[in-house]
């Protein structure tokens, strides 16, 4: 299985996602390829935001591997699983595919918080509280991932 996690900038929310993703399926031995991309291409082959990357630290998992990238078409051909981390880039993915890829874009927290729409608010102009409480929020979710689409 093929998992993207997309964010606008690729250096906030769809980095620690993409990590947080990959530590669970590690410690639980599950195999499934996991990136992370963003709708615009602000920060192309930039390391994860440094609060980020220490949030992440501070649950033992590395994000340092990592490099910002932009979406592209082919990866809504290519994944098998799109998660969106809010209802902005929800849209943008949506609008970028064709009709048989829109089944494969899923709001991220729609997976912990069933049917609800929510998004994963934008810590980048926050203080580090919120980069604390979108750990929280995407560790519920990526453990629901594993369970809810049966990752091996």
């Amino acid at each position: 299985m093929k998992i993207l996690m997309v964010c606008l900038g690729n250096i906030c929310r769809s980095p620690l996602a993409e990590g947080i993703l990959k530590h669970k399926l590690g410690q639980k031995n599950l195999n499934a390829t996991v990136e992370s991309a963003g709708t615009g291409g602000y920060h192309i082959g930039a390391l994860p935001d440094i609060r980020s990357i220490e949030i992440a630290n501070k649950y033992s998992i590395d994000l340092t591997d990592q490099r910002a990238r932009k979406v592209r078409s082919i990866d809504l051909e290519e994944f098998d699983l799109i998660f969106a981390m809010d209802t902005y880039n929800f849209q943008d993915l949506r609008k970028m595919a064709r009709e048989e890829e829109l089944s494969k874009i899923k709001l991220i927290l729609n997976e912990s918080h069933p049917n609800k729409n929510l998004s994963v608010p934008d810590p980048y102009y926050g203080g580090n509280d919120g980069f604390e409480n979108v750990y929280h929020l995407l560790d519920q979710a990526c453990e629901r991932i594993i369970e809810n689409y049966g990752i091996k």
